[in-house]
């Protein structure tokens, strides 16, 4: 009933602010070439897609049609879209228009196009992880989170690009597929791994992805597209990360990797939170906690930390977290400046040395599907961080439980953190990959949402404004299962700050 009622309530607002929305998405952020119709029905937001559709205000077919319309013009200039589904995609729509002809309820997300992540299996499609010897690898179900998605009626449109194999680096290149182009400018990496999905979504491609996460993999290509992202607790989402046969991977991988949505609005990341949020007899880690706890007592207390372990951050990333506690403290929220987070070198030294362990074993080969020059990221990786031996594993499992306690103490003073998902504004496509001094720079700048995958919490990664032509953007980090106040703050800081896109393609 209560989960009824706060629909009705998201469409009702829905209504009154989408004419208003509209005209600022129409006049405000559109850039470049190709802005075409300003009311074409892929600008609107999910939350509004989805209700037009169950209003009878638009067919699905039609809004199916307008998405594979502004992929025709977009993909070819930013390559985000790997496997469209184009007759797919027509035949669900169609179905569900059948359906409420015929006076079936609808779901909330009914209608509503999304992509999905090129390491997420969608039933009959080629799960590829962008490798040319797993183009053939035809997906025999949907993974968890794509069925829960179109459980609530909506319709996966296409696979989107990732770096190879999602080891090949930050930047979004992949062996099958290319490389994916940042729309704000062709010089500046998207990010990733989700980086397909958040330029998709960021150009009105789609308008919800579906991406992971396992130390900022929806975050960053949230802060560097101009959209929204959730990364949830672990645990919180059902998932199914194997990859080929039965065998599940080893802790870090089962422990650290996290479905999430990406959205240009933080209501349409709400509601798709509210759609994957459950448990799936697929996936076993899945907890059953409700999606809305119980409201904290008196104003919300929010540590801040623009600079996370000291390491330096770039002025208009400093910039953009402090507009963002301006904008909670307007909203009241009682911001607080801390020195720091919680054991943060150590956390990510922990984090390399488990993931580098775990990954040895298969690495010989694992790296000859990555291509020329694909490997030299994890190459540099694990030169950097050496495996250590099953006594040493042991010691770090402990570690890694102990700094979740020196965490947990940290949010039950400070319920939610703000700081940057990446230090920098967008960096060079294949920094990372370029030497040394590349790979430890990018490593640096992503250090908050390495920290905070390593201990499992929530973050949102939401807008705040544009620099120097460049989206910003920052992180509010909560209490374990508790997205609901990581969204309340991301919707407040947006109710401030504004929404970016979509966005055509510069240049």
């Amino acid at each position: 009933m209560e989960h009824m009622e706060h629909m009705e309530h998201m469409e009702h607002m829905e209504q009154a602010e989408q004419a208003e929305r509209a005209e600022r998405i129409g006049q405000g952020p559109e850039r470049g070439g190709g802005a075409g119709d300003p009311h074409a029905l892929w600008r609107l937001s999910a939350v509004a897609q989805a209700a037009a559709v169950r209003r009878a205000e638009i067919s699905a077919v039609e809004l199916v049609d307008s998405h594979l319309d502004r992929i025709a013009e977009v993909n070819p200039q930013v390559n985000a879209v790997t496997q469209l589904v184009a007759e797919r995609a027509r035949e669900a729509a169609a179905r569900t228009d059948r359906r409420r002809a015929a006076g079936e309820a609808l779901g909330p997300l009914a209608g509503v196009p999304f992509t999905v992540k090129e390491t997420t299996p969608v039933e009959g499609v080629p799960t590829t992880f962008g490798v040319e010897r797993f183009r053939s690898l035809v997906a025999s179900a949907d993974a968890p989170p794509v069925a829960r998605l179109r459980a609530a009626g909506a319709i996966p449109i296409g696979h989107a690009n990732i770096p190879t194999l999602v080891l090949a680096g930050m930047h979004t290149r992949s062996e099958l597929f290319g490389d994916t182009v940042n729309p704000w400018d062709g010089s500046r990496t998207p990010g990733g791994s989700s980086g397909g999905d958040a330029v998709a979504v960021a150009t009105g491609m789609a308008a919800l992805g579906l991406g992971n996460d396992s130390g900022g993999s929806i975050r960053v290509p949230a802060q560097f597209n101009g959209v929204a992202g959730l990364k949830p607790t672990t645990g919180r989402f059902p998932a199914d990360h194997r990859v080929l046969g039965p065998d599940d991977p080893g802790p870090a991988s089962q422990m650290l990797v996290t479905d999430g949505p990406l959205a240009r609005t933080v209501g349409d990341l709400r509601l798709a939170y509210e759609v994957l949020a459950g448990t799936d007899p697929r996936d076993p880690r899945a907890v059953p906690v409700p999606a809305y706890l119980e409201p904290l007592p008196g104003p919300v207390r929010v540590a801040v930390v623009t600079d996370p372990g000291g390491h330096g951050v770039h002025p208009t990333v400093r910039r953009a977290v402090e507009d963002a506690a301006a904008a909670l403290r307007d909203a009241g929220y009682e911001v607080c400046e801390v020195p720091d987070v919680p054991r943060l070198d150590e956390a990510l030294e922990a984090y390399g040395r488990i993931t580098v362990t775990e990954f040895a074993p298969t690495w010989p080969v694992v790296r000859t599907l990555l291509g020329t020059g694909g490997d030299r990221y994890i190459d540099m990786a694990m030169e950097r961080t050496p495996p250590v031996d099953a006594a040493g594993f042991v010691t770090l499992m402990g570690t890694w439980m102990n700094i979740r306690r020196s965490w947990a103490g940290f949010l039950d003073a400070y319920p939610l953190l703000l700081g940057p998902s990446f230090t920098e504004p967008p960096v060079e496509p294949g920094l990372e990959s370029r030497d040394r001094a590349g790979r430890d720079r990018v490593a640096s700048g992503m250090r908050l949402c390495t920290v905070t995958s390593f201990v499992g919490v929530p973050a949102v990664a939401v807008p705040t404004g544009t620099a120097d032509g460049l989206p910003c953007g920052v992180q509010i980090v909560g209490r374990a299962f508790r997205e609901d106040l990581c969204l309340d703050a991301a919707q407040a800081i947006e109710d401030r700050l504004g929404v970016l896109t979509p966005v055509s393609p510069r240049g």
